[in-house]
């Protein structure tokens, strides 16, 4: 009678034994458990010659409560400004660059703003910009200096700060160049073994005029590869070249030299046009709004595709190609005047990147040049220069909607094309390879009728 409870407690401890086992186990299988990752401050700098332009992204949600300045996600524009004095205030209180002795730089706080972004691992949220101006004091070196900043951080423990440099024109790193945007130098964190915030030495290799110089080369060139809109309006221009024009339509063929010497006319011409306008308004200092120029070039281009279907000015591209060369000055323009130069700078970025335009300028156009004078010389090569220009006329309309406030799926389309500049150009050389196989067959298969015609064209 005694036995049955003992086998029932037996019973019951082993399945407790059990139970803990297979727990244990599920606990070590399990992956650890995370907390929401929360968004990071994000500090980027921009180097300059006698300054340190810095840009502050801040999550919203932890700069106002570490603050204590009432900021949420239905914050308005107004609402923001009607606090930037306290903000102002809170980050005066907060960041503090100083030399490496000790000397305290100027700060000062500019434009505020708010946006909604997204970081690797965490949802959308708003975050704050506040632009600022980091002046050291006279004769000292702005690319090395200390940094005291521990917003947010003071309050929020789990906050980090990256920071980044963004431009560094005599290290040789501009932003658009087709390299990363941004090099970290360093993150800023709480020690949680002492709880302070140690300030982080900013130390960035010495710079030199032919770095940058060089970089700006590189911009040059990689602007007119991403700059479809440049390229198209030029090749647009460059397409009837090879053509002769009677009344109101093209008819027959230049020869090979009349081609190439309007191909060269036009391409001169086009340079000269953009670096007149581009050393004008860089060394001007010209505040020119980038809404008109850069309808003015879709407008351009509209008018490129127009006269490659029927000739508006025939044996004048050259003058048209300068003309509309100089809006496309005033787009590269805008590049420069981003960049907040010194004058001497300036000087040596404007070179440079000039250069690097016409470098891969005259690359884009002895790739091109083939296939252009081959092509005129297919059976068909109307309706494909017909085609070509319609499909160049329908993007450059969207361009100019869109540039005019005026959104469209077109525009959309056009810039997505942009993104492969080399397969146009590999569709353009395979045409080419594809129109001299074309026109050599009849001399191989004995036809002297299509090579006589063949013949008669050039």
């Amino acid at each position: 009678m005694n036995r049955l409870p003992i086998s029932l407690s037996h019973a019951l401890r082993m399945l407790a034994g059990i139970a803990t086992v297979v727990t244990a186990a599920l606990l070590l299988a399990a992956p650890p458990a995370a907390a929401h990752p929360m968004p990071h401050s994000v500090l980027q700098l921009d180097v300059h010659e006698t300054s340190v332009a810095a840009e502050l992204e801040l999550p919203l949600s932890d700069f106002s409560r570490a603050s204590g300045i009432g900021l949420d996600e239905d914050t308005t524009a107004r609402q923001l400004s009607a606090r930037e004095t306290a903000i102002r205030r809170y980050l005066a209180a907060h960041v503090h660059p100083t030399t490496r002795r000790g000397q305290a730089w100027t700060v000062t706080f500019g434009a505020m703003g708010l946006s909604r972004t997204e970081q690797t691992s965490t949802g959308p949220y708003r975050e704050l910009t506040v632009q600022a101006t980091l002046t050291p004091p006279a004769g000292e070196d702005p690319r090395r200096f200390v940094l005291d900043y521990d917003v947010i951080v003071h309050q929020v423990v789990t906050h980090t700060v990256l920071v980044s440099v963004r431009q560094d024109w005599a290290a040789g790193k501009v932003a658009g160049d087709g390299q990363d945007d941004a090099t970290q130098v360093g993150v800023i964190r709480i020690d949680t073994r002492t709880m302070t915030v140690a300030p982080l030495t900013v130390d960035l290799e010495d710079g030199s005029i032919w770095s940058g110089t060089y970089a700006m080369f590189r911009l040059g060139a990689h602007h007119i590869l991403e700059g479809t809109d440049h390229l198209l309006f030029l090749l647009i221009l460059l397409l009837p070249a090879p053509l002769q024009a009677a009344g109101n339509r093209w008819r027959g063929l230049a020869s090979t030299r009349t081609a190439v010497g309007r191909i060269g006319r036009t391409t001169l011409a086009f340079t000269v046009g953009h670096s007149v306008a581009l050393a004008v308004s860089a060394f001007g200092r010209l505040d020119i709004p980038a809404q008109p120029v850069e309808a003015f070039i879709a407008f351009s281009i509209l008018v490129g595709a127009v006269h490659a279907i029927r000739p508006v000015f025939p044996g004048r591209e050259a003058l048209i190609a300068g003309v509309f060369g100089l809006g496309h000055g005033l787009a590269f323009s805008l590049t420069l005047a981003e960049m907040h130069l010194s004058t001497s700078q300036l000087a040596l970025s404007l070179a440079g990147f000039n250069l690097g335009i016409e470098c891969m300028q005259l690359v884009l156009v002895l790739l091109a040049l083939p296939s252009l004078i081959c092509l005129t010389r297919l059976r068909r090569h109307a309706a494909l220069r017909t085609a070509c220009a319609g499909l160049t006329a329908v993007a450059a309309l969207g361009w100019l909607l869109d540039r005019l406030g005026v959104t469209n799926p077109v525009a959309r389309a056009a810039d997505g094309a942009g993104t492969h500049t080399s397969q146009l150009l590999l569709v353009l050389v395979t045409a080419a390879v594809l129109a001299m196989l074309w026109t050599v067959a009849p001399h191989r298969r004995g036809d002297p009728r299509r090579s006589w015609r063949f013949a008669h064209r050039s």
